[in-house]
C-alpha cells in the first residue's frame, strides 16, 4: 500500500476509537429496597396462553391446610389440582427450623407445575401472630399507632418481612387498615392502628411499603371497612348502616391511600353494607368488589376473599355458590382456610360454572392475568430457604423498637 495512504488511514481509525471511547455510558442503575419490578404484558399472556383451564382454575384458590408436615391432602391440593397459595396458621408452626422445612416440602411438590406458589401468613403482631416463641414478640398496631411514627411502621413491616421471608413466606395478610371507630368492636380493637383516618392511612401504608421492601407482598384489609362493626364475621354476618358518602370520607380513606401508593393486594371483608347492597355481603358484591372497589377507586391488583369458611358465609349461604359468586362480583383469589373437603367444593364449584358459563373464560383469564403478574412482579419461586437466622431477625426487631 501507497506509504501516503496508510498514515490518513491510521489517523481516521484512531479518531473512531477515541469517539467511541468517549460516548456516553449509562449511569450505574440506583439502589433500590423494593425489589419488584412490573413485568411486560407479553410475558404474562405467554404463561397464562400455556396454561389449561384446571390450572388457571387452581390459581384462583388459596387453601389452609392441617398438621405440621407435608400430608397427601396437601400433595393432591397442589399437584391435581394446582392451587395458587396456602396460607399456614399457628397449629401448622412449631418452630422457625419446622415452619421452612414445611414450605420447602410444598414448594417441591410445587415445583412440577408452572407457576410458583403463594406461601402466605396472618402476621400482624400483637394478638394476630403465628410466629413461634424464638421471635421476638411484635407491638400491637395500636401500640404502635400510639407512637404515631411513619419510620418506625416502616421498621415493623421490614423486620416481619425479614421473619417471615426467611422461613419462605412471600405473602402477609397485613397491614390492617381498619380504623377502629366503634369502641364495642372487639373483632378489631387493637389490631387497628388507630381510630382516625389520617393515622391509619399513614402508618398502614409506612407498613405496606416496609414489608415490600424485603420482597413480601402485602395484602391489606379488610375492606371496605371492619372497623365500626361488633358481629365476629368468624361468628356470623355483620352489617353495617353506613351511606357510600361516610364510606368514602371515612372507611375508604386508607385503603385509598393504599392504592395510590401502589397497594398489589386487597382483602374483601364478609360485611352487609345495607345501603349499598343490602343482599350480599361485600366479598360477594359485584357494586362493592368491582363497581367501588374496581372502577371508582382504581385499583387493578388482586382481590382476595376472607376465608369463605367463616361463620358469616357458612351461616349464610352454601360455601359453593358463594364462592361463584364472589369470583363473579370480581374477586380473585377465594380463601379457603379450614376443611379439606370444603376446599374441594370451592374448587369443583368453579369448575361447574366455568363449563356451564356461570363463570365466563374471560373472567377467568382477567384474574389468572393479575395473579401471574403479581407472582412474576415479586419474583416468586419455589427455591427452598435454608437458612432462618434468628439471632439476626430478633436484633432487627430490637433495633426497630428501640429507634421507635
Amino acid at each position: 500500500m501507497d506509504r501516503k495512504l496508510v498514515i490518513p488511514i491510521i489517523i481516521l481509525i484512531f479518531t473512531f476509537l477515541t469517539s467511541c471511547a468517549h460516548t456516553t455510558l449509562p449511569e450505574t442503575t440506583p439502589t433500590v429496597t423494593h425489589k419488584t419490578s412490573t413485568p411486560r404484558s407479553d410475558e404474562i399472556m405467554e404463561k397464562l396462553n400455556k396454561m389449561t383451564l384446571e390450572e388457571k382454575i387452581g390459581q384462583l384458590v388459596m387453601v389452609g391446610v392441617e398438621g405440621k408436615t407435608l400430608d397427601s391432602n396437601i400433595k393432591e391440593l397442589v399437584v391435581k389440582h394446582y392451587v395458587g397459595g396456602v396460607i399456614l396458621f399457628k397449629k401448622n408452626i412449631k418452630s422457625a427450623t419446622q415452619a421452612a422445612a414445611f414450605i420447602n416440602s410444598i414448594k417441591e411438590v410445587n415445583s412440577v407445575n408452572k407457576l410458583p406458589i403463594f406461601i402466605s401468613v396472618d402476621e400482624e403482631g400483637g394478638r394476630i401472630s403465628r410466629m413461634p416463641d424464638e421471635f421476638k414478640k411484635i407491638p400491637s398496631a395500636r401500640d404502635i399507632g400510639k407512637k404515631n411514627k411513619e419510620n418506625l411502621s416502616f421498621g415493623i413491616g421490614s423486620a416481619i418481612a425479614s421473619m417471615i421471608g426467611q422461613m419462605g413466606f412471600n405473602m402477609d395478610f397485613a397491614p390492617v387498615l381498619d380504623i377502629n371507630s366503634n369502641p364495642l368492636n372487639k373483632v378489631i380493637d387493637d389490631r387497628a392502628l388507630g381510630s382516625e383516618p389520617d393515622i391509619v392511612k399513614r402508618l398502614g401504608v409506612s407498613t405496606m411499603k416496609g414489608l415490600q421492601s424485603k420482597n413480601i407482598i402485602p395484602v391489606v384489609k379488610h375492606f371496605p371497612g371492619h372497623g365500626d362493626t361488633t358481629v365476629d364475621s368468624h361468628k356470623g354476618l355483620p352489617v353495617i348502616d353506613h351511606s357510600l358518602d361516610r364510606l368514602q370520607n371515612f372507611e375508604f380513606i386508607p385503603f385509598a391511600e393504599a392504592i395510590q401508593n401502589d397497594a398489589d393486594t386487597v382483602m374483601i371483608a364478609h360485611i352487609l353494607m345495607k345501603k349499598i347492597d343490602e343482599k350480599y355481603p361485600a366479598s360477594m358484591s359485584y357494586k362493592i368488589v368491582n363497581n367501588i372497589l374496581r372502577n371508582n377507586m382504581g385499583f387493578q391488583g388482586v382481590v382476595v376473599t376472607d376465608d369463605l369458611t367463616m361463620g358469616a358465609i357458612e351461616k349464610n349461604f352454601v360455601i359453593d355458590d358463594a364462592a361463584v359468586k364472589s369470583f363473579n362480583a370480581g374477586c380473585d383469589i377465594l380463601l379457603v382456610c379450614h376443611g379439606y373437603d370444603k376446599e374441594l367444593k370451592v374448587i369443583e364449584a368453579l369448575k361447574r360454572a366455568a363449563e356451564d358459563g356461570t363463570i365466563s373464560k374471560k373472567r377467568i383469564d382477567e384474574s389468572v392475568y393479575r395473579i401471574i403478574q403479581l407472582k412474576v412482579k415479586y419474583g416468586l419461586t419455589d427455591t427452598k430457604n435454608h437458612n432462618v437466622d434468628i439471632r439476626n431477625i430478633n436484633r432487627e426487631i430490637e433495633r426497630v423498637l428501640e429507634k421507635g
